[in-house]
């Protein structure tokens, strides 16, 4: 059973946990449009590939697969899963099973608009949205709506553009300049799709906020929910964490997972108020607060690797243990060698270095 992890950038810790997973059985593969980035270091072998969303990205990983024999790719950036959900019968075909949900449980959770309707057919509280600057502007005139209020991306991730205003001035400035972020960002396609609708204003809820690893088998039937409540975030990541247990935010997974039919992880963020527990966000894939779950006890790597095998995990990939508490760490990895010789210059990584991929569709 190998293993090709994508777009690896930083995730040192995904690749190290699939080799764990694999337990010499297989090989864990790692890729990136990058030859720096330091997951490539970890992994068994490593392969540059172009930009995600150029030209033969998907024909570089179909390559790899065929050639290294993958049995299961798993994705890590929200941008590709629409691309490798509309190829996952090209990937089945070369004999990978490709961790990604269906085309449209990807667009329901992509688009942040949809991921509300979604859940308020489910009678799931969410916080209330407007579409538009006038929209809430409206709202705040007729005393309907009550400042401050969060303004961020339709389309987005690790809170790219997100703001939160605090008066009607900022409120105007901080959406003209999410507008202004999206244009800018991976997501400016998409977004042209409506682009009178591509940035959403909502209530700014007073709560804690949890995460929630929502675990599905790879036919989308729920097994488990991981929960850890959030005590730090840097950069729109969970730095600091601590796993619980909680019975109303188990039912809430279990409501989620068999009404989306998600494959594999689905990172969600809750946040507690008095009021209820209020779903703000959706993301089929393996999230940044996964690692939390890992180190206390959870191991969904060796689950998927199974699962992808034919077989059946170990009961204890799904136990987690609460009151664990861990945070975020910088590391450092060498991940080229520089020698100057005049004004010449000859790189020699301290590993073989990553392979070009060059593909022909």
């Amino acid at each position: 059973m190998n293993v090709l992890v994508t777009c690896a950038g930083r995730r040192s810790h995904t690749i190290a946990a699939f080799k764990q997973a694999v337990r010499g059985r297989g090989l864990v593969f790692a890729c990136d449009s990058s030859g720096d980035a330091p997951a490539l270091q970890e992994a068994d072998d490593s392969f540059l590939v172009p930009l995600l969303g150029a030209a033969g990205y998907l024909d570089a990983l179909l390559g790899i697969c065929r050639e290294r024999r993958v049995g299961l790719l798993v994705p890590t950036l929200e941008p590709e899963l629409p691309l490798l959900a509309e190829a996952r019968s090209r990937f089945r075909e070369a004999g990978t099973v490709a961790l990604v949900s269906s085309s449209k449980v990807v667009a329901t959770c992509y688009d942040k608009l949809e991921t509300a309707r979604f859940l308020a057919a489910l009678n799931l509280p969410v916080p209330a949205t407007w579409l538009s600057l006038d929209a809430a502007s409206a709202a705040l005139a007729r005393g309907e709506l009550r400042l401050p209020l969060v303004v961020k991306p339709r389309w987005g991730v690790s809170s790219i553009g997100l703001a939160v205003a605090e008066d009607d001035e900022e409120l105007g400035l901080c959406f003209r300049l999410a507008a202004k972020h999206v244009a800018r960002s991976s997501f400016a396609e998409v977004s042209a799709t409506d682009p009178e609708r591509c940035v959403l204003i909502q209530e700014c809820l007073d709560g804690v906020e949890f995460g929630l690893d929502i675990v599905n088998d790879l036919e989308g039937r729920h097994v488990c929910t991981f929960i850890k409540r959030k005590l730090r975030m840097r950069a729109g990541q969970t730095d600091r964490a601590v796993t619980v247990q909680d019975s109303r935010l188990e039912e809430l997974g279990r409501t989620i997972g068999e009404s989306l039919g998600h494959v594999g992880v689905l990172d969600c963020d809750v946040l507690v108020t008095a009021a209820g527990c209020h779903v703000i966000d959706l993301n089929p894939r393996f999230g940044g607060g996964y690692p939390f779950s890992h180190l206390a006890g959870a191991n969904v790597p060796a689950a998927l690797v199974a699962w992808a095998a034919g077989a059946e995990p170990e009961a204890s990939c799904f136990d987690c243990a609460p009151g664990v508490a861990a945070a975020r760490s910088d590391s450092f990895v060498v991940t080229r060698r520089v020698a100057e010789s005049g004004r010449a210059a000859s790189l020699a990584s301290p590993q073989d270095p990553p392979r070009t991929v060059q593909w022909k569709s």
